[in-house]
């Protein structure tokens, strides 16, 4: 049977169940691996609100999520959980670039699809590791963030790059060394091991951002660096801040006059 890849990532984007999901974005990579199926100029309108979640957990302010800390089970596992509930999103972003964007190359597709197993496989791998802490997601509050730009960006795709996976995504690159280091403070070496495995991802993930965002910008006839300051403008986004995880940065794709931009100590 073919499978068309941008009508089931809609599909697979419109499920609550979070598990569900993160499997059947593992089933939809392996149905399109004999041969990828992309009808690029299809108009796709998603039967719903989007993205299908669980009920929980409860959404609210990105201030309103309580502080986490780390030297308790409980204060772990809200970390655990806030990690998770970012990948949960990712899935869902990766998901909806596949659906939404039409008239791009295939390779665009197939790649996202990449990034969407890679994050159904770093929610499954942190949901076990909190049901291990006796918790489970859906336990504590989180917020919307990274979803949210991604509503503001629907109707361009350039901004889309921009703005999620080289803005919001990137910033994974550089708090996760301190992460890492409360965890390992706390004694929890397997959280440790697998922010290891998500950062080496995370990087290529990144850096399928920067390469669609310079493809993009190429096509449009703009200028990479001048362009992303107009699309911060436009979208009101947050401007990164330190400290920055540089050799992260400079593997996942971004320039010396990007991170000169950035304030970076370069």
């Amino acid at each position: 049977m073919t499978v068309e890849l941008r009508t089931q990532a809609l599909a697979v984007l419109c499920l609550d169940d979070a598990l569900a999901k993160a499997q059947a974005v593992g089933a939809l990579q392996r149905a399109v691996s004999a041969g990828l199926h992309v009808d690029v100029d299809a108009v796709l309108t998603p039967p719903r609100h989007l993205p299908g979640r669980p009920a929980q957990p409860q959404l609210v302010a990105p201030g309103q999520v309580p502080r986490r800390g780390t030297q308790t089970v409980r204060g772990r596992a809200s970390l655990i959980h806030a990690i998770a509930h970012i990948e949960f999103n990712a899935i869902n972003l990766a998901l909806d670039a596949i659906w939404r964007f039409a008239a791009l190359p295939r390779d665009y597709y197939r790649e996202w699809l990449g990034v969407a197993a890679d994050e159904a496989r770093h929610f499954t791998m942190l949901r076990e590791h909190l049901q291990m802490l006796g918790h489970d997601y859906g336990d504590f509050a989180a917020h919307d963030g990274l979803w949210a730009m991604a509503e503001k960006t629907h109707a361009d795709p350039i901004a889309r790059m921009a703005l999620v996976p080289r803005l919001l995504e990137a910033r994974g690159l550089d708090v996760t060394p301190a992460m890492q280091a409360r965890l390992a403070r706390a004694g929890d070496q397997r959280a440790v091991a697998l922010l290891d495995v998500i950062l080496a991802d995370e990087v290529g993930h990144v850096a399928v951002g920067n390469r669609w965002y310079r493809w993009l910008c190429a096509a449009a006839g703009f200028d990479p660096v001048a362009h992303e300051a107009v699309l911060f403008a436009r979208y009101s986004a947050p401007r990164p801040r330190p400290p920055f995880n540089l050799a992260a940065r400079r593997a996942a794709g971004f320039s010396e006059e990007e991170l000169a931009v950035l304030g970076a100590d370069v």
